[in-house]
């Protein structure tokens, strides 16, 4: 029986040491949360994470605009965010409608204030190795590896699904901890060839019952990033967590697995953009 991964006990952990970190600053640190319409899903996420800056000591700037905004008024917006003394992050719930271009607006972000990793210039100093920031769902999977003394050095890491918000830059990190990778995809021929080898699995693909229990290795990490519905309406991940928690070694639950650490590692982030500002 797999050891089940406490993402909300480390999160908490780490929001209590950003706290501390927190009071320690000349002044409180700021994020700008801007919310472009009323998708329900988005609503919940941005009230989570202005939440977690309250436990925290982060100031947040609550900003909801209607669904059709227009992409002139949108980026105004952040303009004036980039230059307030008082952001230090700020952060464009996505999805945004359909006629914002979303890399056109995370472009706009200030790099210094991209606290979710998205801007192109953290991406590359980021996948080089040299990072200001890190993307905070692939960072929450690293905590959570840390925390559990998981083994990555040395291990074969397989990693479903290829996006730029988890799947590519979580292939990264695994690589600069010495795992070797296979980024699989929407494309890849015989899944389970490759899922079958790996130490640690890692799932950010959005299907449900996509990771069923034959096509884990015995022993093996598996982490479900994903946040599906099943048909009653509660939530789940990609692994069949059931049968796959007979067979793991380490398993994360869904709720309660990589969501709280991604809005923890966000935390973390605001922290590192306030020492950078009021160094």
């Amino acid at each position: 029986m797999a050891v089940r991964i406490d993402g909300k006990a480390l999160a908490a952990k780490v929001k209590r040491q950003a706290a501390a970190e927190a009071a320690g600053l000349p002044r409180k640190p700021g994020l700008a949360v801007v919310l472009v319409g009323e998708d329900p899903a988005s609503k919940v996420y941005v009230a989570g994470k202005e939440r977690d800056c309250a436990e925290c000591g982060i100031e947040s700037f609550g900003h909801r605009l209607p669904a059709e905004t227009t992409e002139e008024s949108l980026l105004a917006l952040i303009g004036t965010l980039n230059r307030d003394p008082r952001v230090d992050g700020i952060l464009v719930q996505l999805p945004l409608p359909g006629h914002l271009r979303e890399e056109a607006v995370i472009a706009a972000i200030a790099p210094d204030k991209d606290v979710d990793c998205f801007h192109p210039y953290n991406v590359g100093r980021m996948t080089a190795g040299d990072p200001v920031f890190l993307p905070c769902t692939p960072a929450g999977v690293m905590a959570m590896l840390d925390e559990y003394e998981i083994p990555v050095r040395g291990k074969r890491c397989v990693v479903l699904g290829r996006s730029n918000i988890v799947g590519k830059p979580m292939a990264a990190l695994l690589t600069q901890r010495d795992g070797t990778v296979t980024l699989c995809h929407s494309r890849t021929e015989d899944l389970a060839r490759y899922t079958r080898e790996a130490d640690v699995l890692v799932s950010a693909v959005g299907r449900r019952g996509l990771v069923t229990a034959d096509m884990v290795k015995e022993g093996a990490a598996v982490i479900d990033v994903a946040m599906n519905r099943d048909e009653s309406g509660r939530l789940c991940g990609d692994v069949d967590f059931a049968a796959v928690e007979a067979k793991a070694g380490w398993i994360t639950p869904v709720p309660g697995g990589v969501g709280p650490m991604t809005r923890a590692c966000l935390m973390r982030n605001i922290l590192t953009a306030a020492r950078l500002h009021q160094a």
